[in-house]
């Protein structure tokens, strides 16, 4: 029994680092093409990372993002517990925030949207946290990176009103 049950959690970790990576492809497919032209020419904060980190740092948050949705997925053997709702929700906002920063080459509008993100992250966590205190703990890496994000979106917002 405890075999099963330890494959059953793995698959279901596995599951979830898919679905999340996916969620940063699609994500990605709005960056790539304008990371050398229009987010090239634009003026950044001082502490804006090189831009080889994001990618890497990307794909470890979507990793332990999935790594804890399976975890709270096995332990409440169902997709439709609310925690996982929550996770579902942040994971779509962040795809929109590249869509609105990237595609729509707004600022402003991703600056508005990643406050969302932020709040529905850290709500996330606390769903979470009520459930499996290292899946709350696997998403901190994740929140404290956009609130980093947020701070150099507000940067670029601020630079660079026409």
């Amino acid at each position: 029994m405890a075999k099963k049950n330890s494959r059953s959690l793995l698959t279901k970790i596995i599951i979830m680092i898919v679905v999340a990576e996916l969620a940063g492809v699609v994500g990605s497919a709005f960056t790539f093409p304008v990371i050398g032209a229009w987010y090239a020419s634009l003026v950044k904060p001082w502490f804006t990372p090189p831009s080889w980190v994001f990618g890497p740092v990307w794909t470890i948050l979507y990793a332990l993002m999935g790594i804890a949705a399976g975890l709270i997925w096995h332990a409440k053997k169902t997709l439709s517990h609310p925690a996982l709702k929550l996770y579902f929700g942040q994971l779509g906002l962040n795809v929109v925030w590249s869509i609105l920063f990237f595609g729509l080459r707004s600022p402003l509008l991703a600056l508005i949207e990643i406050i969302v993100l932020w709040i529905t992250i850290a709500l996330t966590i606390r769903a979470f946290y009520m459930i499996s205190k290292n899946a709350a703990l696997l998403l901190v890496p994740y929140i404290l990176w956009v609130t980093v994000a947020a701070a150099l979106n507000a940067g670029v917002w601020l630079l660079n009103a026409a």
